[in-house]
């Protein structure tokens, strides 16, 4: 048995499936334009000389951007497995496209930041629409055997399409300028890699990704499957406990990082205030970048690790090690704080890979989208609520050690939490 040539097989297999090919490349354009989107936003609102964010500036920009949807995304992710996911990527991409448009003329005509947010919020929305479309849609263009291994190449490809979309960035704005102008500038550009997903999803034949009717299928008004997707999606989570407790890890994971993001934007801030539309957000991409490039090798040899050693004593394996390399960036000096952000990126990813896996195996396709929404809820609202919740107690510098060893002990939290539930499988 050779696990790294396993892996290595299933990066070769995507030859011999076209439709996954397919929905790779309209993953890899969506998330460099979501990559080129955030990064230009965060310049915008964040690193931008005609504007100002403190720490609790930063948090309400992040609960502006992602809780409203979060707290929607399970009832409007009860369509996914609805309507045909080929529709919904095609019209998700449109709306997209359009209010992408729109955020562009706000920061433009100088808007206000509340203005921007709730344009951004909407992008948002649709955003995430289409990304878990694509994650409920893989089953469908791939063997079940294969499933661990493509959903690894498609993490993987997406992971390096948003890091390249995000570091992109950087090059129009030096050119171009950090202000109002600049930023909207930037925004106008995501509209290139938007238009294309729009006619790639158009390439797929009617129903090719799914949903499939079954006998657990949620049938009756699309107003009744909407406005009980929550509930849905939550039972289902809760009657597969290796759901359960993958998604108890990931939680963990993303409270750990909201601590860890605070920390870093705010010690930025605060030691380069003469050069923070350059050298801040710079230093910030940098984080940013370690942990996608922490999260991208994991995509790699997570398929390995669960062939050796099966999903529960991967995923346990990676949240003990979290907890301690944790406890590192309690330093709180830059570059160690970014180390730890590329340890942490691929541990976090090694979690949710497994999540990923246990949804996509281990739940019905009929409820496999609203599964995904409430993943995607659980991922952000975690984050939001740590990063809020770090915001109250973070001195103006950012020195605040303890938050750092806050967040081991919440890897601990989800450590127990999934080694008792997962066991129940």
């Amino acid at each position: 048995m050779n696990n790294p040539r396993l892996s290595l097989a299933g990066w070769r297999s995507v030859r011999a499936l076209p439709d996954f090919r397919r929905l790779l490349e309209l993953r890899i354009v969506s998330q460099f334009g979501d990559g080129l989107f955030s990064a230009g936003l965060a310049g915008a609102l964040l690193f931008n000389p005609e504007r100002a964010a403190n720490p609790w500036a930063i948090a309400g920009a992040f609960a502006v951007l992602f809780l409203p949807y979060s707290l929607l995304g399970p009832f409007a992710g009860a369509l996914l497995d609805r309507w045909d996911r080929r529709l919904v990527l095609v019209g998700a991409n449109s709306g997209r496209l359009v209010l992408i448009l729109g955020v562009g003329l706000l920061l433009a005509t100088h808007s206000s930041d509340l203005a921007v947010l709730c344009g951004a919020l909407l992008v948002n929305g649709f955003t995430r629409f289409v990304g878990s479309g694509l994650s409920a849609a893989l089953p469908h263009v791939v063997p079940r055997e294969q499933v661990v291994s493509m959903n690894s190449v498609a993490i993987a490809t997406g992971a390096v399409a948003t890091f390249l979309g995000a570091n992109f960035m950087l090059v129009p704005r030096r050119l171009i300028g950090a202000d109002d102008a600049g930023a909207a500038a930037i925004i106008f550009m995501v509209a290139i890699p938007v238009t294309i997903a729009l006619l790639l999803a158009l390439r797929f034949p009617t129903r090719v990704l799914g949903p499939d009717d079954s006998a657990r299928a949620v049938h009756g008004s699309v107003l009744y499957a909407v406005a009980t997707g929550w509930m849905h999606g939550a039972r289902t989570v809760l009657a597969v406990p290796a759901v359960t407790a993958t998604l108890a890890g990931l939680a963990v994971h993303r409270m750990a990082f909201g601590i860890n993001t605070l920390l870093v934007l705010v010690i930025v801030r605060h030691t380069d205030v003469p050069t923070v539309g350059v050298a801040g957000l710079g230093t910030a991409v940098l984080f940013v970048a370690a942990t996608g490039t922490g999260s991208f090798l994991a995509t790699v040899l997570t398929p390995a690790a669960v062939h050796r050693w099966g999903r529960y004593a991967t995923a346990n394996g990676a949240l003990g090690a979290a907890a301690l390399v944790q406890l590192a960036g309690a330093t709180l000096h830059l570059p160690v704080m970014v180390l730890c952000g590329f340890v942490l990126g691929g541990l976090g990813q090694v979690v949710k890979l497994c999540a990923d896996s246990a949804m996509q195996l281990d739940v019905e396709d009929a409820l496999r989208g609203h599964v995904f929404a409430v993943q995607d809820s659980l991922f952000w609202v975690s984050f939001i609520a740590a990063i809020t919740a770090a915001a109250a107690v973070i001195p103006p510098d950012g020195q605040a050690p303890l938050l750092a060893v806050v967040g081991s002990a919440l890897y601990l939290i989800g450590l127990g939490v999934h080694a008792a539930v997962g066991r129940l499988r």
